[in-house]
């Protein structure tokens, strides 16, 4: 009887750093199961390259200034289910493309040997298990958990981003007192968790900790973007 040959998966990748790129083609080039199609440096040029993948291979911080969140979902619009593979130096970044579904999160300073077992589970459609992973869903585990509510996190990402009270009150559809509320209450849950937070400053502090902010792009960075 004939053996059943193992299905190729064929893989995109979208990175703009050509290192990164090599590092993972020698990665995957002894795989008999794992192909490493195409590179590009944004989701558009890669959607150009190829429409017959079997998963994009997603870096989160692009030069072309994209969002994970965008390019997760743009990606998913093409039929393309997506691996986050990045430093994971930015909880946002990490968090946000976690909303918008990607299968999982690896870090680039894994061994290879854990690389490629990631990219075969989700190639495969499996969910990818890891600490990053873990970490986009239920915050830093490093952190204090301070179990905010879905509305108190409302409040505290317009509100920390540097919208006013009543702005926040019109943009959330409750009453500036409820605001208020909410803001003493997330104030108490911050000071119970060990991190303190009594000013607005320190709220935007916290909720960049949290990756619920964006980390402040440095002038030098935004001059070379």
């Amino acid at each position: 009887m004939a053996e059943r040959s193992t299905p190729v998966r064929r893989i995109g990748l979208v990175e703009d750093h050509e290192s990164v790129a090599l590092g993972l083609a020698a990665m995957l080039a002894d795989q008999a199961d794992l192909e490493l199609v195409c590179a590009a440096p944004t989701v558009d040029a890669l959607l150009a390259q190829h429409d017959d993948l079997d998963l994009a291979i997603l870096d989160l911080r692009l030069s072309d200034g994209s969002s994970p969140k965008c390019n997760v979902e743009q990606l998913r619009a093409a039929g393309l289910e997506t691996l986050v593979f990045t430093g994971a130096e930015n909880a946002f970044f990490v968090r946000s493309a976690a909303r918008a579904g990607v299968l999982g999160v690896v870090r680039k300073s894994e061994p290879a040997a854990v690389v490629v077992d990631a990219i075969r589970i989700a190639a495969s459609g499996g969910q990818v298990a890891s600490t990053e992973w873990a970490a986009a869903i239920d915050g830093d585990p490093e952190l204090g958990d301070v179990g905010l509510s879905p509305r108190q996190l409302e409040v505290l990402e317009l509100y920390a981003s540097g919208e006013k009270l009543d702005r926040v009150a019109r943009l959330t559809g409750l009453a500036p007192q409820t605001v208020n509320d909410y803001l003493q209450r997330i104030r108490a849950k911050y000071a119970e968790a060990g991190r303190p937070a009594p000013t607005k400053t320190d709220l935007y502090k916290r909720a960049i900790e949290d990756g619920w902010l964006p980390i402040p792009e440095r002038e030098d960075a935004r001059r070379r973007a």
